[in-house]
């Protein structure tokens, strides 16, 4: 897996993976930047986030869960002193679907944190993870 980061001005960035794929990272105006595109620890954030739902989703699938929506809600703090890095985490998942068994939504999300996320399990060595799940019954 390969990617490139290039300085645009400023404090910002653009991101370009090797799929083809470009994002913005930007700065606070704090911090020198224009607030044109996400920061890059945010970046982090999404990233844990997009890799442990594609998981949460893939399991529950295979498990034949009528699944309609899944979001998470993901919350970091993070220390005081450089290195700013992420302290604490906690991921809220909402899983929307039709009779949903909430023992096998707690087991997807489960295992995504502790066995298949990647993105998870680094975060993980440097901050506390948790993880909540909240399943809402989808009436359409």
């Amino acid at each position: 897996m390969k990617a490139q980061v290039k300085w645009v001005d400023g404090v910002m960035f653009v991101g370009e993976t090797e799929s083809g794929h470009a994002i913005v990272m930007d700065g606070a105006p704090a911090s020198g930047g224009r607030n044109m595109g996400a920061r890059p620890m945010e970046m982090l954030l999404l990233g844990m986030g997009g890799c442990t739902s594609f998981d949460v989703i893939n399991i529950l699938r295979k498990g034949r869960e009528r699944v309609t929506d899944c979001h998470v809600e993901i919350e970091a703090e993070r220390a005081e002193s450089d290195p700013k890095v992420f302290t604490r985490i906690h991921a809220e998942f909402v899983v929307t679907g039709r009779n949903l068994s909430l023992a096998k939504v707690e087991r997807a999300v489960s295992l995504s944190a502790d066995k298949y996320c990647s993105a998870s399990i680094m975060l993980g060595a440097m901050a506390e993870i948790t993880h909540s799940v909240r399943i809402v019954e989808d009436d359409t």
